[in-house]
């Protein structure tokens, strides 16, 4: 059966519909489902699968998507950024004499400084990656310019972006109009850093966002269990046969094991960890960037009487660099000027500065990112890729074990996880029938090697991409979604 829908007009429009939607840390898809097809929404201009990225600029317009990011790389290519101390209000002090009305003469007024700094220069601000923060104890603000937004306040707008292409789609492919739009919405198995505790708490803070953005009758689902639902419905297993479904993804790992009963399947375990093809991007920048940025490199300085050695602190840019929503910051002058002066030294190394500042300068961390990303794709069908970037005169060219040396301790986590979801739902790898494979990270060479060796014969690779929001749809159709009140065995322990 093909279960990405034809586009042809649906006959019957008091049908029964289930509508799914995978809000996930990296990118975002949904899903409707009638019963007999899968139709995949495309949510941004030429794709079923959108950036869950917001962008939001100085008069609080918004874009989402794909547009977001264009946006805020538009916004900041060359630009140097100029920090200034928060203005937190004035004060008035006093010259001591009283004046002819019988009141204090003023002599000064003075601004009063807060801790914070404001880029007086920036254009607009970037969200990606805010599922992560869900989790948080705390009630997590976030400044756009002078107002802070609530999480749920910078969710919302992709979400009503996702609403309303399902409704055109609805009315337009299906000729549907639903009064109140109902959907079943997926979640990790364990938002990143939390227990069990703060996964309600994110569960929460995603319903509000959902309800504002009018899904007026919403349920949840692991994401994993939809994964393997897709899977389970378009390939029928026999009963008594245990499944394992590997969801490996941008933000997190989430895993569960089934077992296919008569006409139904029992969840006999899940279990999930904050680990994703972001952090995998991360250290592969560290590993093959860095080093092409200066890291490692010394500097001389004069001293008040002789000269100063030292390692370049390259450290200090470290974190901006590899979260590249934020790496504009670096164009200001503490950044730059230690730059300037090692480039002037021209030695060998000075190419390597002049490459970093010429990054800072343009803002290209977003640019590396995709190259970086480019290349691990090509990876997963060849022995090696080049790395070419021609903005910073980079061109060399990576090999499949160079990337898998890099990220081995990442590698580990990944198989201590298998590991910990057998032993706690004290299984052998031999009992397990069929492992399903997907997420965008799990087409990389090295996971699908410890998934073979671990379960040889039996993994098959599931739709990397649109499997949940698939499996959330057709969940929404069979009313298997919970709502945030019922007792649910979907999270870890």
């Amino acid at each position: 059966m093909n279960y990405q829908g034809s586009g042809k007009s649906h006959p019957n429009s008091h049908i029964n519909l289930g509508i799914g939607i995978d809000y996930g840390t990296s990118n975002s898809a949904a899903a409707v489902y009638d019963g007999q097809k899968v139709y995949l929404i495309q949510l941004d201009d030429d794709s079923i699968v959108m950036p869950s990225a917001t962008y939001i600029d100085r008069e609080f317009k918004i874009e989402t998507g794909q547009k977001a990011i264009d946006a805020y790389i538009q916004s900041n290519e060359g630009r140097t950024v100029e920090l200034s101390s928060e203005v937190l209000g004035e004060q008035r002090t006093a010259t001591g004499q009283i004046g002819d009305r019988g009141l204090p003469e003023e002599a000064n007024t003075e601004k009063v400084y807060g801790q914070s700094f404001i880029d007086a220069g920036q254009e607009g601000r970037l969200f990606r990656g805010v599922k992560r923060l869900l989790g948080n104890h705390t009630e997590t603000r976030l400044m756009v310019f002078d107002r802070p937004f609530r999480l749920v306040a910078v969710i919302t707008p992709l979400l009503i972006k996702i609403k309303t292409t399902i409704s055109y789609f609805l009315k337009h492919t299906l000729n549907f109009e639903i009064p109140e739009l109902h959907a079943c919405i997926g979640h990790p198995v364990n938002f990143e850093g939390s227990n069990e505790s703060k996964n309600i708490r994110a569960l929460t803070l995603l319903s509000e966002a959902y309800g504002y953005a009018d899904f007026k009758k919403q349920t949840f689902y692991p994401e994993p269990i939809a994964a393997a639902i897709s899977y389970l419905n378009e390939y029928p297993t026999t009963i008594g046969e245990t499944l394992l479904a590997v969801d490996f993804g941008g933000g997190t790992l989430d895993l569960c094991i089934l077992k296919k009963g008569r006409r139904n399947f029992e969840v006999v375990a899940t279990h999930g960890i904050g680990l994703g093809g972001d952090h995998i991007d991360q250290q592969m920048f560290r590993e093959i960037i860095f080093p092409m940025l200066g890291k490692g490199e010394r500097w001389h300085r004069d001293g008040e009487d002789r000269k100063i050695e030292t390692k370049f602190p390259f450290e200090e840019y470290e974190e901006l660099l590899l979260n590249w929503t934020v790496s504009y910051i670096l164009n200001q002058n503490r950044y730059t000027t230690p730059l300037m002066q090692r480039i002037e030294i021209e030695d060998n190394a000075s190419v390597k500065f002049r490459r970093l500042y010429d990054l800072i300068k343009n803002n290209h961390s977003y640019l590396i990112f995709q190259h970086l990303k480019e290349v691990k794709i090509r990876l997963s069908s060849e022995e090696s890729a080049k790395l070419d970037i021609p903005e910073l005169d980079i061109e060399i060219i990576v090999t499949r074990s160079e990337l898998e040396k890099n990220i081995t301790h990442l590698l580990e986590k990944f198989r201590d996880a298998l590991i910990h979801l057998l032993k706690k739902s004290k299984l052998h790898p031999d009992d397990i029938d069929s492992v399903i494979r997907t997420g965008g990270s799990s087409l990389i060479p090295a996971i699908k090697k410890i998934l073979d060796n671990l379960f040889p014969d039996k993994v098959i690779e599931h739709d990397p991409f649109t499997s949940v929001a698939k499996g959330l749809a057709i969940a929404n159709y069979n009313k298997l979604g919970k709502n945030l009140n019922q007792k649910t065995e979907t999270l870890d322990s």
